[in-house]
């Protein structure tokens, strides 16, 4: 072979090699081409450009927002704990509130109303007592996951209806404490000129880490509704709340605590974990979570006066509550 034939060679396979490295790039641009496409279309939701809402039927439409509402659930738990696996038995006083006010005159049930600076004090006495608030799925997480509950003594703070008072003067003192409650709201019955909770304020306590459960849509006499207004109020009422504020709605406060097995296989059905009624003691882990204990804080209780409440309904049960085993 003479000198030009093996320098002809010698570029020829040079050139073969840029080929093949110029080959070999491009499929990989094509394949990374791909890769980006399909991401897009998984991320769009598919290839296909999803039907408007008038053009559905009642089935998909009642399929989409399930599928909505299931998400949205979960990414409105108050519950951010890991588990441990080992189930916790801790029991833990709830306390029921309601207007967060002096009362006016003439109110129907003073003692409902407990006064701003009052209200202030009482939570202060029960943080320097050693407690600190934990929502229901907080409590119920540590029940079943072991999901740790912080330190010190684990308080829930519930609150019915859904009181204007409850966003304006509740509100602030427990965010200087740090602290979280339950929201029972009911969905009818006081609007924000009656001294209700606005949606804005609703959504006010969502984001500062309250719960949000409910006690129905209008705070009916749940034993004495026929199956088909029993379900509107056990029902309804939680589509709409995980609907509008995308969350779980987990727990259902009996309306005045009135309930009966009848009820309860309403709230069962109706995909509520447990419910909370008036009947003094403490929640623990062993009872049935459909019947949790509550201790209502009456106006005029001092500080003193709630922190021996808690305690003695720990070692003495008060009798009483207002179930019917109808």
């Amino acid at each position: 072979m003479n000198l030009h034939e093996s320098q002809s060679r010698r570029l020829a396979a040079r050139h073969a090699r840029r080929r093949g490295r110029r080959a070999r790039l491009l499929a990989a641009t094509g394949l990374v081409a791909g890769i980006a496409a399909v991401v897009a279309v998984l991320a769009s939701g598919g290839g296909a450009r999803p039907k408007p809402a008038a053009a559905r039927t009642g089935r998909q439409l009642t399929a989409a927002h399930r599928g909505r509402a299931r998400p949205a659930a979960a990414r409105g738990s108050t519950v951010t704990g890991r588990p441990t696996d080992v189930r916790g038995t801790v029991h833990v006083p709830v306390l029921m509130y309601h207007v967060i006010a002096p009362p006016p005159a003439g109110a129907p049930f003073p003692g409902l109303y407990v006064d701003a600076g009052e209200f202030a004090a009482q939570m202060q006495a029960l943080k320097d007592a050693g407690w600190h608030a934990v929502t229901l799925d907080q409590l119920r997480a540590n029940w079943l996951r072991g999901v740790p509950l912080g330190p010190g003594k684990p308080i829930v703070l519930t609150f019915d209806n859904g009181y204007h008072s409850q966003y304006t003067a509740a509100l602030p003192v427990l965010s200087r404490l740090h602290w979280v409650a339950d929201e029972n709201i009911q969905l009818t019955g006081l609007p924000p000129s009656q001294g209700g909770l606005s949606d804005a304020e609703v959504r006010g306590l969502v984001a500062a880490g309250w719960e949000l459960d409910t006690q129905g849509i209008s705070h009916a006499d749940l034993i004495a509704l026929d199956p088909s207004a029993l379900r509107d109020q056990v029902v309804t009422a939680r589509r709409v709340l995980q609907q509008r504020y995308h969350v779980p709605v987990n727990w259902f406060a009996y309306p005045s605590g009135h309930y009966n097995t009848t009820v309860v296989a309403a709230a069962r059905a109706a995909g509520y974990v447990g419910s909370t009624t008036v009947i003094p003691g403490w929640a623990n882990p062993a009872e049935d979570p459909f019947a949790l204990p509550r201790l209502r804080v009456l106006g005029g209780t001092s500080p003193t006066a709630l922190l021996s409440q808690i305690q003695s309904a720990q070692s003495d049960p008060a009798p009483g509550g207002s179930y019917s085993g109808a």
